[in-house]
């Protein structure tokens, strides 16, 4: 199936700060694509290209074949919903609705656009605020109202910048399901910026993981997720996140340093690399090398422990039916079937 969206060795700098560097990346005619990275890596700017608000120092944006990239933002009928909700706050929810259909251009009847807010608001759980001045609203219901103005509009695509960032964690939780809900409703394709792991595993048909400008790795939340390409995606996806060893194998085992073993290995003699292991993949005994258990944190069905193993802290998670406590001493034992190697250059 061909691309919706279609980015191609985009460069984008501001000053001598370098925001995006050869980004390529596509997005499916009926896909939610969540660009997940950290503060600073590049995605708001990245969203803003795609919207035509800032230009691409190189590269090209096409949209549905067309080759875009010096088009106008009105010209490429692009819906932009930011972390801050931007309503007009003496406007009536109705009338902040309506504002998008009464732009010049739009040549829409008083039948047409009453419909559409109507429709919106019915798709939005809002339809009993219509009359409620915006500035009488919750932070929820006003991420509502600024999603609603960006759907009557029915445009080709959603770009959402981190829309949730600023709502307590039980509404986020609400919002970012429904949300999903809403894009699959409409059959238009969204990107979802995030910093938020949760938001990304939970929502996305395909996630990008951007860092320092680049493009790092695109996949299903499955795979980037099992099968992370560099530390540097695994440690952003995993809560807590995924321990990284710099081994060598030897023996016929990954061995940390002169610290010990961390587990079997097939690997060959000598070889060095990055071994990435998530936390619920070490049992907390049956292992040989002992380890201190510095911080016992309690998550509701396990419990996470921080211990001083192998010279580096490391987390894992155990099972409830046994306590822990700090200083204890314990054998973690990897699954080595489970571990993630990466060649040493890859970094740790």
């Amino acid at each position: 199936m061909n691309p919706f969206l279609h980015l191609n060795g985009v460069d984008k700098s501001h000053g001598a700060t370098r925001a995006l560097s050869g980004v390529d990346l596509a997005v499916g005619p009926d896909e939610l694509l969540v660009i997940l990275g950290p503060t600073g890596a590049g995605k708001t700017t990245l969203l803003r290209v795609m919207a035509g608000l800032d230009s691409a120092d190189a590269g090209t944006v096409l949209m549905d074949g067309t080759d875009v990239t010096d088009w106008e933002p009105a010209a490429r009928d692009v819906a932009f919903v930011f972390q801050h909700f931007a309503l007009y706050p003496a406007w009536s929810v109705r009338r902040n609705l309506e504002f998008p259909l009464r732009a010049p251009g739009r040549m829409l009847g008083q039948r047409e656009i009453a419909d559409r807010v109507q429709w919106a608001a019915e798709l939005l759980h809002i339809q009993t605020l219509l009359e409620r001045p915006s500035e009488r609203l919750s932070g929820g219901e006003m991420q509502r109202v600024a999603i609603g103005r960006c759907i009557v509009r029915r445009p080709r695509l959603f770009l959402l910048d981190e829309p949730l960032t600023n709502l307590d964690a039980k509404l986020r939780e609400t919002l970012r399901v429904e949300l999903a809900l809403l894009r699959r409703t409409l059959a238009i394709p969204m990107v979802y910026v995030t910093h938020d792991q949760a938001e990304a595993l939970s929502m996305a048909d395909r996630i990008a993981v951007l860092s320092d400008g680049k493009i790092l790795q695109v996949g299903t939340p499955e795979e980037v997720y099992n099968r992370p390409e560099s530390p540097q995606v695994a440690r952003q996806l995993g809560q807590p996140a995924m321990n990284v060893f710099s081994v060598c194998a030897r023996s016929g085992h990954w061995h940390v340093g002169n610290k010990g073993v961390l587990a079997e290995s097939t690997a060959e003699e000598g070889i060095s690399a990055s071994l990435g292991v998530r936390p619920e993949h070490i049992e907390p005994r049956g292992g040989g090398e002992d380890a201190a258990v510095r911080v016992v944190e309690d998550a509701g069905p396990t419990w996470v422990l921080r211990v001083d193993w192998l010279g580096q802290e490391v987390r894992l998670i155990a099972g409830k039916e046994e306590s822990y406590r700090p200083g204890q001493r314990i054998q973690p034992r990897v699954d080595a079937g489970r571990v993630i190697v990466w060649d040493c250059e890859e970094g740790v």
